[in-house]
């Protein structure tokens, strides 16, 4: 059977001295994966590569699959300061010696949100370069992308080009992942998309999705019953440090896990049908 995941996204670049606990608490939580947010040093102070070994320690002790992914490309082309998925992919490339031996258990999730709404066109050209530069350079974990769009592929970008980059990929190994906030505020939305993806046989994951989005509704509970379902399942954001209008994207208060948010409980309920990977 397909792993589903039932994951957390974890902000683990800005608040690094919680991820050891948080680790063990989202596991407690019943999740069977969690997302963790790295930095290249492009954007933000770079993640090093002996935190990234603790980190994979971690969730292996927890049993749980973990999604490493490079941050700096958020919203490439509309969002100043943002880098592009080739360097993402020399970081990738550089952390070589943590990750390999460790393919079963560890996702590569390219470069997260890899443009905003400016020249979505080229991610389907530099997706496929990005993925043929980890393969050539030994890299044989399963690798996630993330859709243009700041992740929600309103344009239908990724939707269209993905057999393509699926068979960019020599090993076949490619994971396509969609964010679902405020444009996908009806269960017709969410079902459309995600049938693509099953029409076309390839895999898909909703790798960032809430209740709400600065003010709209999402409709989650289609995200959740769907994703499991019909593709590989979802990946919510996130366990604490949203600010400002995203304050109610956080899972719980103060990284308490006693302490549900109302995003938090509804997501806690529906963990309850987790199931950890055979790989433990």
């Amino acid at each position: 059977m397909p792993f589903i995941f039932h994951r957390i996204n974890f902000p683990y670049f800005w608040y690094t001295d919680k991820g050891s606990a948080a680790t063990g608490q989202m596991k407690a939580s019943n999740a069977n994966s969690v997302r963790t947010v790295l930095s290249t040093g492009c954007r933000w102070t770079k993640t090093e590569y002996n935190v990234i070994n603790d980190m994979i320690s971690a969730a292996r002790t927890n049993k749980l699959v973990l999604v490493l992914e490079v941050h700096d490309t958020t919203g490439y082309g509309e969002q100043a300061g943002a880098c592009t998925l080739a360097h993402a992919v020399n970081c990738w490339v550089g952390m070589k010696n943590s990750l390999v031996g460790n393919e079963k258990h560890v996702i590569i999730n390219i470069g997260n949100e890899p443009y905003g709404n400016v020249n979505t066109a080229a991610w389907t050209a530099d997706t496929k370069a990005a993925i043929q530069t980890l393969r050539s350079a030994g890299l044989r974990h399963t690798i996630m992308v993330d859709a243009p769009n700041w992740g929600q592929d309103w344009s239908g970008t990724m939707r269209t080009n993905a057999a393509g980059v699926f068979t960019a990929d020599p090993l076949r190994n490619t994971i396509f992942s969609v964010h679902m906030y405020g444009v996908y505020t009806t269960a017709s939305s969410i079902n459309a998309y995600i049938s693509a993806f099953v029409n076309a046989k390839l895999p898909l994951v909703v790798g960032e999705f809430a209740n709400t989005f600065q003010g709209s509704s999402v409709a989650y509970g289609t995200v959740m019953s769907n994703s499991k379902a019909r593709v590989n399942g979802y990946m919510a954001w996130s366990w604490f440090g949203n600010n400002g209008v995203d304050a109610p994207l956080d899972l719980v208060n103060n990284f308490n896990p006693s302490s549900p948010t109302t995003w938090g409980s509804l997501l806690f309920k529906d963990l309850t049908t987790a199931k950890p990977s055979t790989l433990f």
